[in-house]
């Protein structure tokens, strides 16, 4: 049997073997096939969703809070339970390591039926300039550097790439909605940087400058090989478990902990504090125009037409990205689905005694916003006043 799962909230084409597999294309979930039947796990958020979208003759849906995957599994016959170790975290495997017996796959076994799987997406890096970052990549750095200093670590592992994003100060578009690479890095108590990267333009090396050196994506374990024992600093809850297999077959002390980038990019300098105010100013204008649209000319416009216009507002803003999620527009009952995506099957008209939600955000060079707004088609009723009170003050 197998286990597949949605590693990260938005994941390039390439990479959506889930939704591939069994038609779910929420933001979080996980689905097991076993020999005596095929199930999927996602949250409360997506519990009707999933019953839309996936056939239950096939993956019968559960909700992870009432049957987690390691109490399905424990009722079904002893089996040993095949796993992509890029897609699943130490801790994600953690709670299954009871249950069954977990074989790393060597070659995703989706990959191997997906005949027409795109290719993985290489969207050029660029430079994030200073006026928008607010400080070098050289500064942030040398401050993960000396953090890792004192606490007596060689070199920390980084695999989200918003942090890296963050500390070496690029940009990318591999992710929808957001303007990340993929890549990977090692970052050292001296301040060098190992980059993992497909080649790029001589540009974004002049900005990356000598204490970044570009490795092949391949090369990573090669580099992992060279660590010895040195102490190298790793998180489990985001990093892959192949990382760690690797790093002890290397023979490197493993420091468990969390991304030394983490807590330095939420603290945010003047600069990008600045930038966030800009960028929440220039949307909140084409937001504004939009709900002067909905109260005036949206009667009779289907969810999808609506998200559509919101869209053209943001981008007549000349200064739009993209958009920072895709826009959750739903009239009526729709709204009741949490993190609903408007379909030709579902979409529904804006009509007269409608509430309308609407949850959106754009992506700008300054910062990103997300905004919900639930507004009344024509006049609500008391029990649509009373209802949206009782919600706001749970």
């Amino acid at each position: 049997m197998t286990c597949i799962a949605k590693f990260n909230e938005y994941v390039a084409p390439s990479a959506q073997r889930l939704a591939w597999l069994t038609g779910f294309t929420g933001s979080a979930g996980l689905a097991i096939v076993h020999l005596d039947g095929a199930a999927i796990f996602v949250d409360g958020r997506y519990i009707l969703a999933v019953r839309d979208q996936v056939d239950q003759s096939l993956f019968k849906p559960y909700n992870l809070k009432d049957c987690p995957p390691d109490k399905w599994l424990s009722q079904q016959s002893p089996a040993r339970l095949g796993y992509d170790p890029w897609l699943h975290t130490p801790d994600d495997l953690a709670s299954l390591q009871g249950a069954c017996e977990l074989i790393p796959c060597e070659t995703n076994p989706i990959d191997i039926i997906w005949h027409d799987q795109p290719e993985p997406p290489l969207a050029p890096i660029v430079p994030h300039p200073l006026r928008y970052a607010g400080e070098t990549s050289q500064a942030k750095r040398e401050q993960i550097g000396q953090a890792l200093c004192k606490d007596r670590i060689d070199a920390a592992v980084l695999t989200a790439p918003d942090s890296i994003a963050w500390l070496l100060n690029i940009r990318g578009g591999d992710v929808p909605y957001a303007p990340l690479p993929h890549c990977k890095a090692i970052i050292y108590a001296d301040g060098q940087v190992d980059l993992f990267m497909v080649a790029q333009g001589t540009d974004l090396l002049e900005h990356l400058g000598n204490s970044v050196t570009i490795h092949a994506p391949e090369q990573l374990g090669a580099v992992f090989d060279k660590l010895g024992e040195k102490s190298v600093l790793v998180d489990p809850k985001q990093s892959a478990s192949w990382i760690f297999r690797r790093l002890e077959a290397a023979g490197a002390k493993r420091v468990i902990g969390g991304d030394p980038c983490a807590l330095p990019k939420a603290c945010k300098n003047k600069v990008e504090i600045a930038g966030a105010r800009t960028a929440h100013r220039r949307d909140g204008i084409a937001l504004t125009r939009f709900l002067h649209w909905v109260d005036k000319e949206s009667q009779g416009v289907d969810e999808i037409q609506a998200a559509e216009r919101l869209a053209q507002f943001r981008a007549e803003t000349g200064e739009l990205c993209d958009l920072s999620f895709e826009t959750i527009s739903a009239v009526g009952a729709n709204g009741a689905i949490v993190h609903y995506q408007a379909s030709r099957q579902t979409n529904k008209v804006l009509q007269a005694g409608n509430l309308y939600l609407c949850d959106s955000g754009g992506q700008y060079l300054e910062g990103t916003t997300d905004v919900t707004r639930t507004v009344a088609i024509g006049s609500p009723s008391w029990e649509q006043k009373e209802r949206f009170v009782r919600l706001v003050l749970a």
